[in-house]
């Protein structure tokens, strides 16, 4: 994992493009925004306790692209990851993907990272959660999505 960021939890670099992370804080905008992304994208509900008030309106204030492909935690489908993978293709510039934990975004980059071998995309997953080996009932569906 990158040294991470104060204003945003589970920090990753993903690729020299891309970086994810968990929850933002109020003052990450202006954090991303300083180190240069270009559009944002949240993978998180709206409504989630923990969910940046105002989100889409802060980044917009900014400069900032954004798009909010809202992914239910307990039913994570393909339709949502290849919503993901277009946004990802049509967006030039730095992209910043998050959620809430950064576990929706780490499992569904590993499933459209095929610039690297599945070992390294596991890898990056791995170092915030591993769904496949979770005996918690909340990873099934995660589980299903993963496996070929």
């Amino acid at each position: 994992m990158d040294g991470g960021s104060p204003s945003m939890r589970n920090f990753l670099r993903w690729s020299g493009r891309v970086t994810t992370s968990g929850r933002l804080l109020p003052e990450a905008p202006e954090g991303l925004a300083a180190s240069g992304t270009a559009h944002v994208v949240n993978l998180a509900l709206g409504d989630h306790p923990e969910a940046l008030p105002d989100e889409a309106a802060r980044f917009a204030s900014l400069g900032i692209g954004y798009t909010h492909i809202p992914v239910p935690f307990g039913a994570p489908t393909r339709a949502h990851v290849e919503a993901l993978r277009e946004v990802l293709d049509q967006i030039e510039g730095p992209v910043h993907v998050h959620c809430i934990m950064n576990w929706r975004v780490t499992a569904f980059m590993y499933l459209i990272d095929r610039k690297v071998d599945e070992a390294a995309a596991r890898t990056k997953m791995l170092s915030v959660w591993d769904p496949l080996a979770s005996e918690d009932p909340a990873a099934a569906p995660w589980k299903a999505l993963l496996s070929p």
